[in-house]
């Protein structure tokens, strides 16, 4: 079953207020300096749609708290794929679902990344599987979009700003909307 826009919309309506794992900023204020960040960089549509929707899983559990820090991973890189398969293309899948890894690809690759995290994402990496080996890594870099998936990486990490200004959730659905498939 795929997800129309309004019902994308209509998560971040719903659940968007709620507290972004931890951080200083909401699910929804997370998702768009994501975004914004992407299209600061001149990141192009595709990139762009990831970024905004990369946590749209965490929309769609009810874990009341941060799922973290009572020992749970919610799985949501892959939670919304089955809603958004149909709608957008594999690029903009393939970078939802391997955000996680390129966290576990980064801590592997640059010493300094890892140290760099917040204690929540300290926290998820180990519920998450830990840091990549070498080989692991080399495979993961391997894969279609995953360069693209630790670029989305680099502004997920960025993009827990209290009060940081961006533009709202309608400007990001525009962008989305050109990049769908239908």
């Amino acid at each position: 079953m795929a997800l129309a826009f309004d019902d994308i919309a209509y998560l971040f309506k719903q659940h968007g207020d709620t507290q972004y794992s931890g951080e200083p900023v909401t699910q929804t204020e997370h998702a768009l300096q994501t975004a914004w960040f992407a299209e600061q960089a001149g990141a192009d549509d595709e990139l762009i749609t990831a970024a905004l929707l990369h946590d749209l899983g965490h929309l769609l559990h009810d874990h009341g708290e941060t799922p973290t820090a009572r020992g749970i991973d919610d799985l949501h890189q892959y939670s919304a794929l089955p809603f958004l398969r149909g709608v957008f293309p594999d690029r903009v899948l393939d970078v939802i679902r391997w955000h996680v890894d390129a966290k576990r690809y980064l801590c592997a690759t640059r010493p300094e990344y890892q140290a760099a995290l917040s204690a929540d994402s300290q926290r998820s990496l180990v519920l998450q599987g830990g840091v990549f080996s070498p080989e692991e890594a080399a495979a993961f870099i391997a894969r279609p979009h995953a360069t693209d998936a630790v670029q989305l990486r680099l502004w997920d990490d960025r993009a827990k700003i209290e009060g940081l200004q961006t533009p709202a959730l309608d400007h990001y659905l525009r962008i989305a909307a050109r990049c769908c498939l239908s």
